[in-house]
């Protein structure tokens, strides 16, 4: 029992009302969340089983499972699982690809290269930028007319390119400016984890004849493996929700529709229907959440503690 006194003399916020003080400072953001966030969530399933339309006073009722069948078993259920095979290789090119790139330049830079302090701005710059811009900026360097990735195209291959206008192109290049924008943000994460790792660790396997591969393998990677998670994570969310970039290049033409654009046109652009939306959401929803415990389960084996 003497230790409880002692914890309660600690206590900064004093005895009595004043107990209750942080209590107090949480409710504004547990409200905030519960209003703008959890509450919505919750509201979104409950939608799904309904035929719930975007009108003010409209009435509804439950309709079971038939906006999931409808997603999946009606006329135009092709388009839908066009959008989902879209967002499964949306996924895992932008997760691997990023990733890998990402590791790759923090590497390099951690060698305390001249400049890295610039290298680092540079990378990390087209996160500040905003799709809009990215989305322009790519949109110049693509044109198909007087872009210069044709003209040069043109001279190295003597081959030109519709880029976003691709019915067979347009979804790669998309996925390559994704991997561009945000590339940065993830090489910024395995940077801290690099920086973090002993030196002392290099220097005894240095001793004991390891060379640069066994080093990273055996040293480097196991001690940066939560940066990796986060990265992982990150990476998996990110893709399966993008939109933005989509609505800004192609407007989801050119077979580069995904489930998150498929969500956005059915809310914003489509019919009145609000339960259609809504099952689309909850399934993506349930493949994020499938695919990110499986990354934390296969990422979490790898990671170490020093």
């Amino acid at each position: 029992m003497k230790w409880i006194c002692e914890v309660r003399e600690m206590y900064p916020f004093g005895k009595g009302f004043n107990r209750f003080i942080p209590l107090l400072l949480l409710l504004i953001p547990m409200a905030l969340y519960i209003v703008f966030y959890f509450g919505p969530s919750i509201l979104t399933v409950i939608y799904s089983f309904t035929d719930v339309k975007n009108l003010p006073g409209s009435t509804y009722q439950f309709v079971g499972l038939d906006n999931y069948r409808e997603l999946f078993f009606s006329g135009n259920s092709g388009e839908r699982w066009r959008s989902i095979v879209n967002t499964l290789i949306f996924m895992f090119v932008v997760t691997i690809v990023q990733n890998g790139v990402a590791l790759f330049i923090a590497v390099i830079i951690n060698q305390r290269l001249k400049g890295d302090y610039f290298y680092r701005a540079v990378f990390f710059l087209p996160v500040v930028l905003g799709v809009a811009v990215v989305a322009l900026i790519w949109g110049m360097m693509f044109d198909p007319l007087n872009g210069p990735v044709n003209r040069l195209y043109d001279a190295l291959f003597g081959y030109q390119d519709m880029f976003f206008g691709s019915f067979t192109h347009a979804f790669g290049y998309i996925i390559f400016v994704q991997i561009w924008m945000y590339m940065g943000y993830s090489m910024l994460i395995f940077l801290a984890g690099l920086q973090s790792v002993p030196k002392d660790l290099y220097e005894a396997g240095h001793i004991d004849g390891t060379n640069k591969w066994q080093s990273f393998r055996h040293i480097t990677f196991p001690l940066i493996a939560p940066s990796f998670t986060v990265n992982m994570l990150l990476s998996i969310i990110g893709a399966m929700s993008t939109f933005d970039i989509i609505l800004a290049t192609t407007d989801g033409r050119f077979n580069t529709r995904t489930m998150a654009y498929d969500v956005y046109k059915e809310t914003f652009r489509g019919s009145l229907e609000m339960g259609l939306p809504s099952a689309l959401s909850v399934i993506q929803f349930l493949i994020i959440l499938l695919f990110v415990v499986v990354a934390v389960r296969q990422t979490r084996k790898r990671e170490v503690e020093y």
